[in-house]
């Protein structure tokens, strides 16, 4: 797959050791029941979005209820075994663009560059991992939001253009493909992604 991955987007290589660690990293949070949290601004609030399809349904792999959970739908007749045939094991992903009338609300009333910052301290727990999105990296509601969740012990990485800007230092991890404009930046972005959802669904659901 890693190499799948350098072979159509060989500038990419540079990055694969950050892209692996990310890897292992949400393996690890999943692994102890933790989950993923997303922010960005524009085009990286779509590949927020994008991100969270990824995780919470099959995207390459089948995810049939585990054993564990298929009880609890045992005593609903018809509506449990349909529900059974079609629910699909999710990897628990929140994307922080999504709460229209939270961040509004709080950026009329609050402060602006603090509407994913209040989201992290709400519905982030130790061990979740925050996904911050910027072509820039400098982006302040970005940063304002990876510095909230490592107050609250939250893991963070940084998905940024080839300076890194701030969040190059401020992330625990930070992916920074050798690209400036942002068009370019984001046509990187789908990529890494997408080879970090996949890796993560095949540790989990792969044969």
């Amino acid at each position: 797959m890693q190499n799948d991955l350098i072979a159509r987007h060989p500038s990419l290589a540079a990055c694969i050791q950050p892209i692996q660690d990310t890897v292992s990293l949400l393996i690890d949070s999943y692994t102890n029941g933790n989950k993923l949290l997303a922010c960005g601004n524009g085009g990286s609030a779509a590949d927020c979005e994008h991100i969270v399809g990824e995780l919470m349904k099959g995207f390459m792999h089948a995810r049939p209820v585990p054993v564990e959970d298929a009880h609890r739908f045992n005593d609903l007749g018809p509506h449990g075994d349909y529900l059974l045939k079609n629910l699909q094991k999710p990897l628990p992903a929140i994307s922080l663009v999504s709460s229209v009338s939270l961040a509004t609300a709080f950026a009329n009333d609050v402060a602006a560059d603090l509407i994913f910052a209040q989201q992290v301290y709400g519905l982030g727990n130790p061990g979740d991992v925050l996904f911050a999105i910027s072509t820039s990296g400098s982006s302040k509601n970005i940063q304002y939001a990876v510095l909230t969740a490592k107050a609250m012990g939250l893991h963070t990485v940084g998905l940024t253009g080839s300076s890194g800007g701030v969040l190059r230092d401020l992330c625990d991890i930070t992916i920074m493909p050798a690209c400036d404009l942002t068009p370019d930046i984001q046509e990187l972005h789908l990529p890494i992604y997408h080879y970090i959802c996949k890796a993560v669904e095949q540790h989990f659901f792969g044969d």
